[in-house]
């Protein structure tokens, strides 16, 4: 088995979070059993749709440009994925190992998404506590509706601080309450990460700290998802040398890897985003991490260890 979390980033992180000083980040595998996969959406609008890249067949965010494209309507890739969210219903989130849940556990005033649903939302609220739903402002329409309907806590004066009585909830890759903020397909993710590059206030300065000013927990992401090295290299080129801290990313074991190079492969991707962002690996599922984490986040608190 390849190196997985020590006891000391184990000791780090749950220090991190009793000071709240750790920043969750939710991808699609925290929802994974709830929600339906990227991949087999990308392969049903790919057969529905006759995409003719086979590659292209298990990779949503390409898979959605090429409907955009076909149908001449850059909407229709997202409404008809919102259209598939609203249906769903949420996980269980007193389950011992429901990510969201055990997250939502923890004492800490912001939770950063890049998923469209509601979820971590819902399961603060079921811990009795008052959350807060921020969108990302990345295009301009998005900007007119949140100044139209003062959907921003945040406001142009950036005054709303989180704590942990009142979280907030980062939609990074927008809500599928409002279609038109999610970011989807490929000219998205290009769009997007311009405007980032671009604009120094699209992200608010409360969240910007919520980057740079703790651990990041990356959960329900894939260190072989390019899409995830393009947002490691915007989070890491805003954070201040000398003042980066020792994140965590729950990883899958590599599937499409022979059995006897996986050992290898694990080892190649722990080292590579060590190096690069002092990212440490935690090998195993969303739900395997969570129940880990609440075993061990009970034990930190009844004995501070």
């Amino acid at each position: 088995m390849a190196h997985s979390l020590t006891e000391d980033d184990w000791k780090q992180l749950l220090k991190r979070i009793d000071i709240g000083k750790c920043t969750p980040f939710l991808g699609a595998g925290a929802c994974h059993g709830t929600l339906p996969l990227a991949a087999d959406i990308a392969r049903d609008w790919a057969d529905e749709y006759d995409c003719p890249l086979p590659y292209h067949r298990e990779d949503l965010v390409r898979v959605a440009q090429f409907l955009a494209v076909s149908q001449r309507d850059d909407m229709r890739p997202k409404e008809e994925l919102c259209a598939k969210l609203v249906s769903c219903d949420p996980p269980d989130f007193d389950e011992a190992d429901e990510p969201h849940g055990v997250l939502a556990d923890l004492p800490l005033p912001v939770y950063i998404t890049t998923n469209y649903d509601d979820f971590m939302l819902r399961a603060l609220a079921h811990r009795n506590r008052d959350p807060v739903r921020e969108i990302c402002v990345w295009n301009s329409y998005v900007a007119q509706l949140v100044e139209e309907q003062q959907l921003s806590r945040f406001g142009l004066e950036g005054g709303f601080e989180p704590t942990v009585a009142t979280p907030v909830v980062y939609h990074l890759h927008g809500h599928f309450a409002i279609p038109e903020s999610m970011v989807l397909t490929e000219t998205d993710y290009v769009s997007f990460l311009v405007e980032w590059s671009k604009r120094k206030n699209m992200i608010p300065p409360r969240v910007q700290r919520a980057f740079s000013g703790a651990s990041l927990l990356f959960v329900g992401y894939s260190l072989e998802d390019w899409s995830f090295r393009v947002l490691m290299r915007a989070l890491v080129s805003s954070l201040e040398a000398g003042l980066r801290r020792v994140s965590v990313a729950v990883q899958l074991v590599p599937d499409k890897v022979p059995e006897e190079k996986q050992e290898h492969a694990q080892n190649y991707l722990t080292s590579y985003f060590d190096s690069l962002f002092k990212v440490s690996v935690y090998w195993g599922t969303a739900r395997e991490f969570a129940a880990d984490l609440a075993r061990r986040w009970r034990r930190f608190r009844e004995d501070g260890s």
